[in-house]
């Protein structure tokens, strides 16, 4: 920056900024704290070197990559940013299987429905009977002509049971994962 105000990494190193100062670009004086964690993790020699041997125009490049990767040091001294990738990698895999999980649901469930359907469609109609107080046909409301449609129902949930590893309740849909649990 010149003999005004030294930069972030002159200042901190408590040396007079020269003209040609290899970090002046890079480390501001306004953002101190910028250097200082590079240089807590790298230091300033070894940063020094890193941006003598790389061409001008990859120098800013560089200087993002070294203040990404030193703040994710201080975070994880072990791992730094590879934590972080390896993190965010475990998250999509278990996303992508949650995805896959809900995709086969959604599809047992329309392909019960394509079957469910015709079947319902294809039910007798009910034959009323006489049990109900020795009415005929004509004074017999809905609910009192007698069908078993839970049961056929039920029966026919069975039937898809045995073809598509879904279970059902009388109302509930249940899957079963690939580790053998139950989900609701």
């Amino acid at each position: 920056m010149g003999g005004n105000s030294p930069c972030a990494s002159c200042k901190l190193l408590r040396r007079r900024c020269a003209k040609d100062c290899i970090f002046a670009p890079y480390f501001p004086s306004d953002d101190p704290h910028k250097f200082a964690i590079v240089h807590k993790v790298f230091g300033a020699s070894n940063v020094s070197k890193m941006l003598q041997d790389l061409p001008v125009q990859q120098r800013a490049d560089a200087v993002s990559s070294l203040v990404y990767e030193a703040n994710a040091r201080v975070r994880d001294p072990v791992y730094g940013c590879v934590g972080a990738i390896s993190f965010l990698q475990n998250q999509v895999s278990e996303l992508q299987m949650q995805l896959a999980v809900v995709q086969a649901e959604i599809l047992c469930i329309q392909m019960q429905h394509q079957v469910q359907d015709p079947m319902l469609q294809q039910l007798p109609n009910p034959t009323p009977t006489t049990a109900h107080g020795g009415a005929t046909v004509s004074h017999l409301s809905d609910d009192q002509l007698h069908y078993d449609k839970p049961f056929l129902l039920h029966n026919h949930h069975q039937f898809i049971n045995s073809t598509t590893n879904v279970i059902h309740d009388q109302y509930s849909v249940k899957r079963e994962t690939i580790f053998g649990d139950m989900v609701s």
